[in-house]
């Protein structure tokens, strides 16, 4: 409390002086430097008290954890089952994962969340709090590790089929249609009407951002019954916090069903590391999976109390944020060509923080029908089984340069940002056709735009 009066006097003698400037305040956070190093490195003024709570929370995110118990005990509790033993082992240099290794396999950023398909009343509790109801002998995500004793849950098979794309200008492209499936499945079958929706582990520029936007600056873009015509809709998915108690609006994962950052952290080191904290108190095992569940525990009850929740998402809430240079003439040639198309009515480029500046995204955190190519047939909260949060755009450029080859849309199936565009469906098809008719310099300066994003 204390704090907050010093932190609010210190405004109030900025303001009345003169001295505050909204764009110092962005300049903070962002910069058009395209370095792979970017997303590593904290935001500008960070107090001393900060950069040490910084510093806290990067390492609680880069160092791996180990199987309790262990002496280690600030680093123990991982698994029993487990994607990775690191956050950053999914997140290159803070950035998108990849999906897939040069000889064909599938890396862990590529993940396998699972959920019934089920309207029976005993599961009314379930969805009301998590959005939708677990695999029963898998739990809600596949582990494909397991600490020594635990039989892992299984792998993900990766295989592609190729179709072919032919522009009116009869230009041919190849997409690459994914045809993932399940493999080495230790515990038995699937439950009954379970939905495999495979999903990218996406990048973490902008993280410090998204939350200073007001709710409202996300919801006025709302246009439920198409008044305007244009066949684009644009739904909030309102979705359980676990801090709050109730329903806010859902801003992170792709299909906006988390409300807020702290929640993303802790849902994250559960499913994917195997960490307990006081938003996910227990273990990931199911009825079905013994060896886990008479696993060893850790000497504390908790693996991430909330001092070190709170330093991970304190990290990433101060990390950099890149955003183009918006005055280069790749910029306006290629804007110019993402407006006439439409593609800025979902992919919104900017909008005003709850401090005033300014910040660019170039999504609008509302779910839109992208059509059946691009359907999981899983329902999260609001979001139906076509449907997913506008990816912000914001950082495409530092994704290609840091990963080498690129992997876009929720399950990483696009190599290219071509590709992304033509897997487009639904509410997107007039945009994506639209983009098809133009002529190929046209395209190509589009293709420039959007990769300096």
């Amino acid at each position: 409390m204390i704090q907050k009066i010093i932190f609010f006097k210190a405004l109030t003698i900025i303001f009345c002086t003169g001295l505050f400037s909204f764009d110092k305040i962005e300049n903070e956070y962002i910069s058009s430097l395209k370095d792979s190093k970017l997303l590593l490195q904290q935001k500008d003024k960070l107090e001393d008290e900060e950069i040490d709570k910084f510093i806290l929370g990067r390492s609680f995110f880069n160092i791996p954890w180990v199987k309790a118990p262990s002496s280690t005990r600030a680093r123990d509790g991982l698994g029993p089952l487990f994607n990775a033993n690191s956050c950053i082992s999914c997140h290159p240099n803070n950035s998108r994962a990849m999906i897939i290794s040069d000889e064909g396999k599938a890396l862990r950023g590529l993940l396998a969340r699972l959920s019934i398909n089920s309207n029976e009343d005993r599961y009314k509790e379930i969805v009301y709090k998590k959005g939708f109801i677990p695999d029963l002998v898998y739990g809600e995500q596949l582990a494909i590790n397991g600490v020594y004793g635990v039989p892992f849950e299984g792998n993900i098979k990766i295989d592609f089929e190729d179709k072919e794309i032919v522009f009116p200008d009869k230009t041919k492209t190849i997409l690459r249609k994914p045809k993932y499936s399940l493999e080495n499945l230790n515990y038995g079958n699937l439950s009954e009407n379970t939905v495999v929706s495979y999903r990218v582990a996406q990048s973490l520029n902008g993280m410090a951002l998204i939350d200073l936007i007001e709710d409202e600056e996300i919801l006025k873009n709302q246009d439920l019954e198409d008044k305007n015509k244009d066949g684009i809709k644009g739904k909030a998915n309102f979705v359980y916090s676990p801090i709050s108690k109730k329903y806010e609006l859902g801003r992170y994962t792709h299909k906006a069903s988390v409300a807020k950052l702290k929640e993303q952290v802790a849902f994250a080191a559960s499913n994917d590391i195997g960490l307990t904290s006081s938003i996910e108190p227990h273990k990931k095992c199911t009825k079905f999976q013994k060896e886990c569940l008479e696993a060893p525990k850790g000497l504390d009850k908790i693996d991430l109390p909330d001092f070190r929740l709170d330093a991970i998402t304190f990290y990433l809430k101060n990390i950099k944020t890149y955003s183009t240079n918006k005055n280069s003439e790749i910029y306006k040639n290629g804007y110019e060509i993402f407006e006439t198309l439409s593609c800025n009515k979902c992919h919104i480029s900017s909008f005003k923080t709850k401090f005033g500046f300014e910040v660019h995204p170039f999504s609008d955190f509302l779910l839109h029908d992208m059509g059946e190519d691009l359907a999981d047939g899983r329902v999260e909260f609001l979001a139906n089984k076509s449907e997913w949060r506008t990816a912000p755009l914001w950082g495409t450029a530092l994704n290609i340069k840091i990963n080498k080859r690129a992997n876009f849309l929720h399950d990483g199936r696009a190599r290219n940002v071509e590709e992304a565009i033509l897997w487009h469906g639904g509410e997107a098809k007039n945009s994506k056709e639209a983009y098809m008719n133009l002529d190929k310099e046209d395209r190509e300066k589009l293709i420039k735009f959007l990769e300096e994003l």
